[in-house]
Formats: structure tokens, sequence, C-alpha cells
């Protein structure tokens, strides 16, 4: 009984206060505001298919930190201090992450990869040791987690020592890996899947913590715009060019925040199923709408810079598909939070596709006052929808 009230503590309440993000965890979230300055930058510098495709592995690895690491804060206590000391912890591995994630294909591939392993293995061991005494079902969930990441650590570890070629097969075999890991319910030779809604997840909860990271993005995306504005104010486009930039990070804003996000918290709180939702809504749902926000930033960087130069691929493609990549993950969440199929964004992406056909004939700063256009038509559209029709999507 003594050793049991000890560990105990160290489990989140089931109670609406301690259901509420905690000062540590949105002072973790400040450490990936820089990495996806980072990240941003490293993506405007060099924009073609093999950076793209690095960048993507690179976005993936950085929102599983975060979002595994959402999961733990969500069934601990923030607030004793093992559980701090452990985001402190987190902190520092993840600053050094971003400070190596510009050379992570070069110089720096073996510090990015052991930062990243570590932090992995070191989170879900942590959350494995604190359930152990009280809840051997969540302690057994997080070993199993805990023995994938090792498992995928081989991989990064493997991958950073080899060349490029074979640095993207291995990272791209981690990253596999470790995304199936919740789809296959952490299955082990010998000792099958794990059983279902082991976790005792708050929706509430993890709605708040996504929705945080979405302001993050968003707010990355205003600073990003700004700093590029503020270098390019003599050309005489610029203003019209920051005016769209940020109309668009608005139009997204409400987009997602416009009865959407509620909705999707709502039904993670009051489904009977409470971890598999919380893995199709937040795990895998959330990652096109932040992958979307950081594109965007990127195709507004280009339309700042090169305003007048004619868009071509390289440039509409981030343009127009960062706009496109947001509001295909808000059609997913907004799907598995049981709303009706919301047209107005496949609306809003047929825009954007007629918008990349005239790609090839238009400059820069006509193809993002398109981009606008196809973000504020599904906007208007679903609000429009939801005034007339308030029970339904549009």
């Amino acid at each position: 009984m003594k050793q049991a009230r000890l560990k105990k503590p160290w489990i989140r309440r089931k109670d609406a206060e301690t259901s509420k993000a905690s000062f540590p965890e949105l002072f973790f979230d400040l450490v990936f505001v820089f990495c996806l300055i980072q990240l941003s930058h490293t993506l405007s510098e060099e924009f073609n298919s093999v950076s793209v495709g690095e960048a993507a592995l690179l976005i993936l690895a950085i929102w599983w930190v975060w979002i595994n690491t959402t999961w733990v804060t969500n069934l601990l206590d923030t607030d004793r201090e093992p559980v701090r000391y452990l985001l402190f912890a987190l902190m520092f591995a993840g600053i050094l992450m971003a400070i190596a994630l510009p050379g992570a294909f070069a110089e720096h591939a073996l510090p990015f990869a052991a930062i990243y392993a570590v932090m992995q293995i070191g989170r879900s061991a942590f959350a494995a040791y604190a359930f152990l005494p009280d809840d051997r079902r969540s302690a057994m969930t997080f070993l199993r987690v805990t023995a994938w990441s090792c498992v995928a650590a081989l991989f990064w570890i493997g991958g950073a020592v080899g060349g490029l070629e074979w640095r993207l097969a291995a990272w791209s075999m981690a990253i596999a890996i470790e995304y199936a890991m919740p789809l296959l319910r952490y299955w082990l030779f010998r000792f099958g899947s794990a059983d279902r809604e082991t976790l005792s997840v708050s929706g509430e909860h993890m709605a708040e913590r996504c929705a945080l990271f979405v302001i993050i993005c968003l707010g990355e995306t205003i600073l990003t715009s700004g700093r590029n504005a503020a270098e390019h104010m003599a050309a005489d486009l610029t203003i019209l060019v920051f005016c769209c930039a940020f109309l668009s990070t608005v139009i997204m804003w409400w987009i997602y925040f416009h009865r959407g996000q509620e909705e999707a918290a709502s039904k993670a709180e009051e489904t009977s199923k409470p971890e598999a939702v919380a893995h199709n809504l937040f795990t895998y749902g959330h990652l096109p709408i932040v992958a979307g926000i950081i594109l965007t930033a990127v195709g507004e960087d280009f339309a700042l810079s090169h305003a007048r130069d004619d868009a071509g691929f390289k440039h509409a493609a981030a343009i127009l598909g960062g706009p496109a990549l947001f509001l295909a993950g808000n059609i997913w969440v907004k799907l598995v939070a049981g709303r009706h199929f919301p047209l107005s964004h496949i609306v809003g992406l047929a825009v954007l596709s007629g918008s990349a056909m005239a790609a090839p004939v238009l400059p820069n700063y006509a193809i993002i006052l398109l981009a606008t256009l196809g973000l504020l038509v599904a906007a208007v559209w679903e609000y429009i929808g939801l005034k007339r029709h308030p029970a339904a999507a549009a």
C-alpha cells in the first residue's frame, strides 16, 4: 500500500481540472516553435523532389515526438515533479534535435537520429515505469511501445551512418514501423497484440493539446510571413502578397476552430472507445493539418520573395499544396467526428486543383491570390451551410 501511494500521484486524475493543458505542457510546446521554424526555413531554401521527401520524413518525425509526448502527458499528472523533469529533459533534447534538423540528411544525421531515438525510448520507458505499480495493462502497453521504439531506433541509427539513399530508405522504414504500431496494437512476437482500450484517454485534454499545436503552427506561419515581408518591403507587390498570406492564416484558423475542433473534442470525450477515436482524430487525423500549415508557410515565402516570377510546378506545389493538404486533413477530422461530409472543403479543393492547372502561365502573386480564394470559398460555404442547417455540417 505504501508503494502504491507513492506511485499513484504520477497518474492523471479523472476530473475536469486536470484534463486541461498545464503550464509545463505549454512550456514544452515552445520547443516545437523552433523545430517548425527550422523545418520551414530548410524547405524554403531548397525545394525539389529530394528535399520535399526529406522534409516529409522530418515532419513525420517531429509530429511523432510531439503527439506521443502528448499521449503520455494526457495520462500522467504534469504537476508532479518527476513528470515535469521528464518534460524538461524532453525540451532540452528537442532543442538539440531542432539544431541538428537542417543538417539531418548531411553532417548532423547521427546527432539527429540519436536524440530522436533517445526521446522516443526514454519517454515510453518512463511511462511504463509510472504505470507499473497501479495499472499493469497500461504499463504493458508502454513496454510494447518501448520495444518497438527500440526496433525503430536501429533503423534511425543505421540510416544515419550510411549514405543518402540508404538513409532515406532506413529512416522511411523507421517511420513506417512507428506509425504502424498503434494500428497493429503494438503486436509482439509470442505475445500478440495488446488489448483494445487499455489506456484511459481524456478526449478533452487531447483535443485541447492538438488545438494548441495548430495555434503554434499558425503562429509560426505569421512570424515567417512577417519576417519575409519585412525583407522584401521595397517590392511593389509585397503588401498585396502579405495581405493574402495573413488572410489565408486567419481563414485556416476559422476552418479549424469554427465548430470543427469543438465537435472533435466532444466526439473524443463522449465515445465509448476513446483510445481508438483519439488515434483517428489526433494521432493520424491532425498530421495533414499540421503538414499543410507548414507547407503553406513555405509557399508564402516563395510568393513574397519571388512575387512576379512564373509559378511553375515548384512554387505552385507549395502555394497550393499547403492549403489543399490542410483542407484534406480537416475533411478527415470532421468525418471521424461524426459530421456530414464537408462538401464545402471539396469545393475548396476543386478551386485549388483548377488553380494548379493555370500555374504554368501565372506568376506567384496570382497563384497565392487563388490559394486564398480556395480557402475563402471553403470557409464561407461551410459558414453559410452551418447557418442554414445548424445540426449538420456544410
